[in-house]
């Protein structure tokens, strides 16, 4: 007995969302520990690395399964043609037209819903998955006033793709407040809001990293002006070390420095850090503007 696991996130034109992948690996689990060998069938457009349905052979396999999704159109049905030798069973599938030749080319179908029956819990609720940081990115627009030493376009590029080989969660953070789009925070509080429900936040703005230090959250600052400006001249009014600055030619990041800062901010002792900066003793600039106008409370009169 030998089993191919397939789902949406086989099928070349198909889609690999979180819930669909978390299917097929719980089924996987399942049968491994039942001490049946089985192989997982990928696009080759989410994961290279294969298998993919074109490079196993079918003549391998004795059952195929198919987890998660909607029984319906031509690339499932292309399956019963294709492993019409083996034992076909869906599982944890919806059931949409229980006449479609999609649902009747298998041989039993346990669906989640549309079977006429109660419905069942999904396969994604079956399998733990380890934790993983939630990262929040705020990048910084080009900023002309900074001239030649700008290297934002740069800097992102290799930020970002850095960034994609991290195992974290990324949340897009812009700290541009928008009233008319749902995607945008409207108010400052609801930025912070945000931002402190992160475990880090890189950051190539400087009120990412003031609003992250603000709340307790570690923040990897990276200043994308060649020499460093003003979010390199912030970090060291805050006495924060997670600093990589912008560097001249090509590549514009020292990534080994990335990945060391990267480590120290996910570390328990980065987030202590953070919180310690919020009680600093620091002359508040508010307070110098008082001095200036002569408002200081034990001044008035």
């Amino acid at each position: 007995m030998r089993v191919l696991v397939t789902g949406w996130p086989s099928f070349l034109n198909g889609e690999a969302t979180a819930g669909d992948v978390l299917a097929m690996e719980a089924v996987q689990e399942a049968l491994q520990g039942a001490g049946v060998p089985c192989d997982l069938a990928w696009s080759p457009v989410f994961r290279p690395s294969g298998p993919s349905l074109a490079e196993v052979e079918p003549g391998r396999y004795t059952h195929l399964v198919f987890a998660c999704g909607p029984l319906i159109g031509e690339q499932v049905r292309r399956l019963h043609h294709r492993y019409a030798h083996c034992r076909r069973v869906a599982v944890g599938v919806s059931v949409i037209d229980p006449h479609d030749p999609a649902v009747l080319g298998f041989h039993a179908v346990l669906a989640r819903d549309g079977s006429g029956e109660e419905p069942r819990l999904d396969l994604a609720a079956e399998l733990p998955v380890p934790d993983v940081p939630v990262v929040g990115v705020a990048l910084a627009p080009g900023q002309p006033e900074y001239g030649s030493r700008r290297r934002h376009e740069q800097v992102e590029d290799e930020l970002t793709a850095w960034l994609n080989t991290r195992d974290c969660a990324r949340v897009p953070i812009d700290t541009r407040l928008d009233l008319y789009d749902w995607r945008n925070a409207s108010t400052a509080a609801q930025v912070e809001a945000l931002i402190r429900r992160l475990d880090l936040v890189v950051t190539t703005r400087l009120h990412g990293m003031v609003l992250a230090l603000k709340n307790g959250v570690p923040a990897l600052a990276v200043d994308p002006i060649e020499g460093g400006a003003k979010v390199g001249a912030q970090a060291r009014a805050w006495g924060w070390p997670a600093l990589v600055t912008a560097l001249p030619g090509k590549p514009a990041l020292n990534l080994a420095e990335l990945e060391r800062q990267w480590e120290w901010c996910l570390a328990g002792r980065a987030a202590a850090a953070a919180w310690d900066l919020r009680t600093d003793s620091e002359p508040l600039l508010t307070e110098d503007l008082l001095d200036v106008l002569d408002l200081r409370a034990d001044q008035a009169g």
